[in-house]
């Protein structure tokens, strides 16, 4: 029907209406659909929002429609994006990186991950304690929130990062070789550590990464192609407005989400297991999460990962945190 065939009552209705959904937070106008690609990695603390936002809908009120891809590494999913594979992807301390060396643009934070990397030991192979690892080959996968984590706890012990052999793989064959015992210690992330507590009774965590917070906080978050991010920044404010949806949630109600999160998603893990991955990652609200981005300390955080990566590469020129993360989409969507 035409504007010009409608009673002047009926306009008052439909402006009156207009205007309650607008004060309610609902669309008046039904959300276009985009559909997108996502790389992601099956790990709580990256696809904990993906999951928890999908199965509230708060991702459908937005119009976004993924085509989800998983992953089993931060490395595997940038490379994915490299060769045009991914539009936008979620993962976990690799984001520093990788975008510092131009691989994309970062856009949105999930948690810091407090506990989820841990260092697990055999002493029926020769080490019990950190000062055991000298000269001994330690499994984990390099470039990401596990290496970061190594490094940092050999060097508090006085243990140069070259006097152990690191075996640098996929986390899938680092932990398998852990338990085969073709390695001594493995540094890991959750939920690898369940494979490792069933297989191992005897097996030992001696540390993780809670005993270097806040002093070293590492970020996980999502990232964007860079020509995707410079055509799409509409569409990835809706993805951020969903976002905040499912991580207030996460925040607010962390038990009912756990639940919802392994019955749903998680059906090989336990209960306790996916409330022990709660436990290891920090969660802010999306109004904290604001005065972070504001004040510098997202940056900050970003940047001192980058640090360690840029030099442990011996790379000299890469971005700084400040260009390769765009604050301002997040702060200008939430406001």
């Amino acid at each position: 029907m035409s504007v010009r065939g409608r009673s002047r009552r009926q306009l008052l209705r439909d402006g009156a209406a207009f205007t309650a959904a607008l004060a309610l937070g609902a669309p008046a106008i039904a959300q276009a659909r985009t559909k997108l690609r996502l790389g992601y990695l099956h790990v709580v603390a990256v696809d904990g929002h993906i999951w928890t936002g999908l199965d509230r809908g708060a991702f459908d009120r937005e119009g976004i429609d993924f085509e989800l891809h998983e992953f089993n590494t931060g490395p595997e999913i940038f490379e994915a994006m490299a060769r045009g594979e991914l539009d936008v992807l979620s993962a976990g301390g690799v984001i520093s990186n990788y975008l510092a060396l131009g691989e994309g643009r970062g856009f949105l934070i999930n948690d810091i991950e407090i506990a989820t990397a841990q260092l697990w030991v055999r002493p029926e192979l020769g080490v019990s304690q950190l000062a055991d690892l000298r000269g001994k080959k330690i499994a984990t996968t390099m470039k990401t929130t596990a290496h970061i984590f190594l490094d940092r706890a050999l060097r508090a012990n006085n243990i140069n990062p070259s006097e152990v052999e690191i075996v640098n793989s996929s986390m899938t064959a680092a932990v398998k070789a852990f338990i085969a015992g073709e390695v001594p210690a493995v540094a890991l992330w959750v939920p690898f550590n369940i494979a490792v507590r069933e297989a191992l009774p005897d097996a030992i965590k001696l540390v993780d990464a809670s005993a270097f917070y806040p002093q070293s906080a590492v970020l996980g978050g999502w990232a964007a192609r860079t020509d995707y991010f410079a055509n799409n920044r509409e569409v990835l404010s809706r993805i951020i407005r969903a976002w905040t949806d499912a991580n207030d949630y996460l925040v607010r109600s962390p038990g009912a989400a756990a639940e919802a999160l392994q019955r749903g998603h998680y059906q090989q893990s336990r209960p306790t297991d996916i409330a022990e991955a709660f436990k290891a990652q920090k969660l802010y609200s999306s109004r904290e999460w604001k005065r972070l981005y504001s004040d510098g300390t997202v940056i900050k955080w970003l940047q001192q990962v980058s640090d360690f990566f840029m030099a442990d590469a011996g790379i000299t020129r890469s971005l700084r945190a400040s260009d390769y993360f765009d604050t301002q989409l997040y702060l200008t969507t939430v406001a």
